[in-house]
């Protein structure tokens, strides 16, 4: 856990961005304005308030009275942080509705950011291990057209989860998250997906045995993000990169096993 008391705009944003990219529960105790824009439009002035940032996306905006927050977004939205004329500003975004919160820190008074679940609770519900083993034992987890031939295979960017390939021969990158994930994890596919294209997308030894020792040009490349959700920022990214999510939970998983 980090507790930061009256931290500068600047302390704070990096402390929240390290937080975010952490997957963390923070919570921000401090001097703000709230303003909304979606379904409706709204804006509350200068007070003293504290704001909950949740890691499955949710956002909440609470004062001094009532158990309800007055202001909120719902699991599924993206967190950021930036600095803007000397204040911290928080914005939490969702694409469907398109909403946007954004919280205005003119001064923080405490910044948390703690781990709710410490490693041994949350291997009790779930490991990377688990979801790899299903995705061996039941393949059409991942896609109908997968089959997996290896895992931790090595490339120059480091070993590949699960390496397989798709009904046409394609290469296919599996790269597994135990949790909901952001813009690094499809950045982290990404860096395994150019590497296995630079390599030659196939193994020699299937190229000699396909070819008869001359190879084949080097297939395209597939990638699968395998994660219980993604953020919307981290779902625009595998649009753009023309890679698939396959929706797991290693807590299923491990139920499912048991």
């Amino acid at each position: 856990m980090q507790t930061l008391r009256s931290p500068t705009p600047r302390e704070a944003l990096t402390a929240l961005s390290e937080a975010l990219e952490a997957d963390a529960l923070v919570t921000i105790y401090g001097q703000c304005r709230v303003a909304y824009e979606g379904r409706a439009s709204s804006e509350l002035g200068t007070g003293d308030r504290l704001v909950v940032l949740k890691p499955d996306g949710a956002a909440l905006v609470h004062t001094d009275e009532g158990r309800t927050p007055v202001n909120w977004q719902p699991p599924g939205s993206d967190h950021a942080a930036s600095v803007r004329d000397d204040a911290l500003r928080v914005r939490s975004t969702r694409a469907s509705p398109d909403e946007r919160l954004d919280v205005t820190f003119d001064e923080v008074y405490q910044l948390t950011a703690m781990q709710p679940t410490d490693e041994s609770d949350r291997s009790l519900v779930g490991s990377e291990a688990d979801l790899r083993e299903a995705v061996l034992a039941e393949p059409t987890l991942v896609a109908d057209w997968f089959e997996p031939t290896a895992t931790e295979r090595e490339t120059s960017a480091g070993p590949v989860d699960v390496f397989g390939r798709d009904g046409a021969g394609r290469p296919v990158v599996v790269e597994l998250k135990r949790r909901r994930v952001g813009p690094d994890a499809v950045g982290q596919l990404r860096r395994y997906v150019d590497a296995v294209e630079r390599e030659g997308g196939v193994d020699r030894e299937d190229a000699v045995e396909r070819e008869g020792g001359a190879g084949p040009a080097p297939l395209p490349v597939r990638g699968v993000l395998v994660a219980p959700s993604v953020t919307n920022r981290a779902a625009a990214l595998l649009d753009e990169h023309g890679f698939d999510h396959a929706a797991l939970d290693p807590g299923v998983v491990a139920d499912r096993r048991s």
